[in-house]
């Protein structure tokens, strides 16, 4: 706000003006410009004839997130879950992944980077670039970012093999233009996981008459350097104001997050490559 402000010069509608007004208590002509968005303010639901389904603005990425930070909670509640653990559990949540990342606080700058070589320095007790180097080869990313579920009504969208559906598992995506970070490894390693945990999995390709989206998993990958999957929960109308997905999907997440934190580090060390 500017004392004095010209409301003739006002781009915005008066209306608006005086709408904005009155809830920040201050007069339209002191307001010069503002950034505003539109958000759902109904409170999420779960619905559906079994109580099977979600619906909620924003499951997009704020379903992942919730499952990575739970997981990572209930898999360091006792000093006994981190016993045997040889390397360091974290989560990282980034803002402007749908518009690209290339931001300060976005998968595109160095704050990965930076916190990384800050624990290992921590740790180390060493300013050598060395264990930082090391500790980034046996390190491995899951890149969780909600999946396009298969839509009843435009299932000629997908590839017949390749039909995400909700309520069977966290969805592993593949592409070979590296919009997904996902490789062989990665998703070897993360299904196996899945596997010993009896926790279901699917697997996803865009058709390659289709443009498919990105995540913050190449990102990271190519900036940092580590190994890295791309996964995410199956739901519907994403990117509209209020989506969907399933109850057991949630589940499943946080249960295959909280198995990742626990099972990685004693998995890797019985992974052998030929490259």
């Amino acid at each position: 706000m500017v004392e004095g402000g010209d409301s003739e010069n006002m781009q915005h509608h008066m209306l608006l003006l005086k709408l904005i007004a009155s809830r920040i208590g201050c007069k339209p002509e002191e307001i010069c410009d503002f950034e505003l968005q539109l958000c759902d303010t109904q409170p999420s639901v779960i619905a559906g004839v079994a109580k099977e389904f979600i619906f909620s603005g924003r499951l997009d990425n704020l379903c992942m997130s919730f499952c990575a930070l739970k997981a990572l909670v209930d898999a360091t509640a006792s000093e006994e879950s981190l016993q045997d653990e040889t390397g360091v559990r974290m989560i990282a949540l980034f803002d402007h992944e749908e518009v690209g990342s290339d931001s300060a606080q976005g998968a595109g700058s160095p704050v990965m980077f930076d916190a990384l070589e800050r624990v290992t320095s921590s740790l180390s007790g060493s300013d050598s670039k060395v264990p930082l180097e090391k500790a980034i080869q046996r390190s491995f990313l899951v890149s969780a970012d909600m999946a396009h579920c298969l839509h009843p009504n435009y299932m000629d969208k997908h590839e017949q093999n390749h039909q995400p559906q909700m309520h069977k598992g966290l969805v592993i995506k593949f592409n070979a233009n590296q919009r997904y970070a996902t490789n062989a490894v990665t998703s070897f390693i993360f299904r196996e996981i899945g596997k010993k945990n009896k926790l279901p999995t699917q697997e996803f390709v865009v058709r390659n008459d289709m443009p498919c989206g990105s995540t913050v998993g190449p990102i990271l990958a190519s900036g940092v350097g580590i190994r890295t999957v791309d996964v995410g929960a199956p739901q519907l109308s994403m990117h509209s104001i209020r989506e969907m997905c399933g109850v057991d999907d949630v589940v499943y997440s946080h249960l295959h997050f909280k198995a990742f934190f626990e099972d990685y580090a004693e998995f890797d060390k019985q992974i052998k490559v030929d490259y």
